[in-house]
Formats: C-alpha cells, sequence, structure tokens
C-alpha cells in the first residue's frame, strides 16, 4: 500500500469526496509526471503539512521523482512562502506608495530552477492559490501562458494544490 493510499484511509467519512480527488489529481492528462508530483510536494511544503509531505514524497519518489524536481519543490515553497505575503500587502492595502518601493527580496532562484521554467513556475502558481494571492496568480499565470504552457495545465496544477489542501483539513478533522 503507497502511503498516500494510508493517509487516505485516514481521511474520515465526511472528507470521502477527498479520497476520491486525492487518487485522481496526481493522474493529470496535462502535466508530466514529474510536474505533478511536484506540485503535490510542494503544496504539502508550503502548507507545512509534515504526513502529508512524507507521504507524497515518498510515493513520488517510488513513481521516479528526482533530486531536481524535489529540490525546485522545496524552493518553490520557500520563496513563495515570503513572496504570497509580500505580494498580497501591496494588492490588499491598494497604495501607489508601496507599489513604487522595491522588493528588495532575494528570488533568484526562480529564475534558475533545476528542472525548467514551466514546472518551477506550475509550482508556484500551486502556492499562489494556496495562499490567495491575486498577484502572484496573474504573475505566474502571465509567465507560464508566455512559456507555452496550456491553460488546462495550469489548472491542473491549481485543482492538485486544492486537493491537497482539502486533504490537509480532512486529515486535521479526524475520525
Amino acid at each position: 500500500m503507497s502511503q498516500i493510499d494510508a493517509l487516505r484511509d485516514l481521511l474520515p467519512e465526511a472528507a470521502k469526496d477527498l479520497r476520491l480527488n486525492l487518487q485522481a489529481v496526481l493522474r493529470p492528462e496535462n502535466l508530466t509526471s514529474d510536474q505533478a508530483w511536484g506540485i503535490a510536494l510542494t503544496s504539502a511544503y508550503f502548507m507545512n503539512h509534515t504526513a502529508l509531505r512524507d507521504a507524497v514524497l515518498a510515493d513520488g519518489q517510488a513513481a521516479g521523482l528526482g533530486e531536481a524536481v524535489i529540490d525546485d519543490a522545496k524552493a518553490a515553497a520557500s520563496i513563495m512562502g515570503m513572496n504570497t505575503v509580500y505580494y498580497r500587502f501591496r494588492h490588499l492595502v491598494e497604495k501607489e506608495s508601496y507599489t513604487t518601493m522595491p522588493a528588495r527580496l532575494r528570488m533568484l532562484r526562480m529564475g534558475q530552477p533545476k528542472t525548467d521554467k514551466a514546472t518551477f513556475e506550475l509550482m508556484s502558481m500551486a502556492c499562489a492559490a494556496l495562499a490567495g494571492c491575486g498577484m502572484c496568480l496573474q504573475a505566474h499565470e502571465a509567465t507560464l501562458t508566455q512559456h507555452g504552457v496550456s491553460e488546462a495545465a495550469i489548472h491542473d496544477s491549481v485543482r492538485i494544490a486544492a486537493v491537497m489542501q482539502g486533504t490537509a483539513v480532512g486529515l486535521g478533522i479526524g475520525v
């Protein structure tokens, strides 16, 4: 039994839909296997959910997930942990004075992923969705479409993040 299957079995009846969704989203039609597992892992890192992270990591590695994707998942979750707070602040306050101030936040890794730009951006998109950062969502969606990523693939990245979040909540409510 996979570790994700074991977690699915821990979801209460109230989260029955998540049991089915968790199984389905990790087999998307519009993403590569590395992208799907990387997005799921990034989401678990971003939410800081240890059990979900460990299960996704173990099952992802069993499915062939490489170190470059794992490292990019860690980097995307970390950087987006910072960016979603900062840019959501700028977006929600809506004062021009803040938008003219330089961010002065280092994020060079976004331009130098160990995988590829599209995969890193899909991972970042998942974090932006989890954080509800409108500016981040718009920026990552624009970058992804510029890199030729389909709307269906972008949609799948957000679906994976949503199911990871729902699973984490479901695990927290217990049986």
